[in-house]
């Protein structure tokens, strides 16, 4: 499935929504972020460095947008405790979450599965794709309050064709997809919708890493996608359910 071509969000696309989104640090998670701010939504910015969510934070407050807030959470090492207590903060802080971007990855190296590390292993699971599944669980009671929530599960090439030393990470992929697949069948009959996003090849410190001779001019900027995120999160997409959208 595609966005509508030409697609233009209304300024005031999410007021008075409250959307959560990881990996808001640097990335697609901060493209996002400024994004919604500045099409009306007070974002909460979760992720594990302190320090680039605060820088964050203060880009969107310097543009006049509603006050973010900031959540610092390293999802690698998260419990189902931890993610209760982030919902709980939310209702306590906003009194109500209208969408999640489940952006955050761990993507350390490529590998022969022979030689994957068990230990990175756990730990890309854990964050790709335990943390997405307790996250959005422990804020599920939240979600059906709302009018129209939007759950956004961000994905990659290798979710859907397999490719040889993708390790962990491409496992999570596969397993994500079909997560936020189940969770839109079981769903479907509720204001909870959830969908997939795949952005393609973006330029992110993680692609960087990954492809350290790639051109980095070949490649798209981050917030070339926003529009994506921006029209799955509002209204425009209210009638979207278990889709995956490629960019």
């Amino acid at each position: 499935m595609k966005i509508p071509v030409d697609y233009q969000a209304s300024s005031d696309l999410l007021k008075d929504r409250v959307i959560l989104i990881t990996g808001a640090g640097d990335g697609i998670g901060k493209a996002v972020a400024i994004a919604c701010a500045r099409h009306g939504a007070s974002v909460v910015l979760l992720g594990k460095t302190v320090r680039k969510l605060e820088s964050v934070y203060d880009e969107i407050e310097a543009s006049g947008a509603p006050q973010p807030g900031i959540y610092p959470m390293n999802l690698e090492g998260a419990s189902p405790t931890d993610f209760d207590q982030l919902a709980q903060t939310l209702r306590d802080n906003f009194g109500r979450l209208d969408g999640i971007v489940h952006n955050a990855a761990n993507l350390p190296y490529l590998s022969r599965l022979k030689d994957y590390d068990a230990e990175d292993w756990m730990k890309v699971m854990q964050t790709n794709l335990n943390a997405p599944f307790l996250m959005t669980q422990a804020c599920m009671d939240l979600l059906l309050e709302a009018d129209d929530a939007s759950v956004i599960f961000t994905t990659d090439d290798v979710g859907s064709e397999v490719k040889p030393f993708w390790g962990a990470y491409g496992a999570s992929k596969f397993a994500i997809e079909s997560l936020a697949l189940t969770w839109a069948e079981e769903l479907k009959k509720t204001t909870v919708r959830t969908n997939l996003i795949n952005p393609g090849a973006t330029l992110t410190a993680l692609r960087k890493r990954i492809f350290p001779a790639e051109d980095n001019s070949t490649i798209k900027t981050t917030d070339t996608v926003t529009p994506l995120y921006l029209w799955l999160l509002g209204e425009d997409s209210k009638q979207i359910r278990g889709e995956k959208i490629d960019y």
